[in-house]
């Protein structure tokens, strides 16, 4: 019998709406039984990820974030994404330590803690209309 579970979410580009997504993601995970370490990776991944667009993809100002996750199996599936100034060069962002916002002290780590967290990473983007990431991870992996 295949397992399959699919959500989507939309919310407003503000910081405290950051944990609010990360306690979505736990609670939707729940029924495939993550290990805490596994449950604190994914909320991490996802939590650079809301933050890479609320600070990089809407530069301060107010925009949507549209999550979507589904899990089939124990194949999880998270597509985080901004429709805001979009990445000019995506090797460049993905690049650890890179920053385009030093003044803002950012550490330029985001998605090198999103593919260290997750199994696969996907960034698209196109410059002024957004950009998506599509993370997965198959849980439970560790155990088998």
């Amino acid at each position: 019998m295949s397992t399959k579970n699919h959500m989507r979410i939309e919310f407003d580009s503000k910081s405290e709406n950051e944990s609010f997504i990360r306690t979505v993601i736990a609670a939707f995970l729940i029924g495939v039984n993550p290990t805490m370490e596994e449950l604190s990776d994914i909320k991490t991944a996802v939590s650079e990820a809301v933050t890479n667009c609320i600070i990089h993809g809407y530069e301060g100002k107010e925009g949507i974030i549209v999550v979507e996750a589904s899990l089939i199996e124990n194949e999880l599936t998270i597509t985080i994404q901004d429709f805001g100034v979009g990445i000019t060069d995506i090797g460049q962002a993905m690049e650890p330590l890179y920053t385009s916002k030093p003044e803002m002290e950012r550490s330029g780590m985001g998605f090198s803690f999103m593919e260290a967290f997750m199994d696969h990473v996907y960034v698209t983007s196109t410059p002024g209309e957004g950009t998506m990431i599509k993370m997965k991870k198959e849980i439970g992996r560790h155990a088998r």
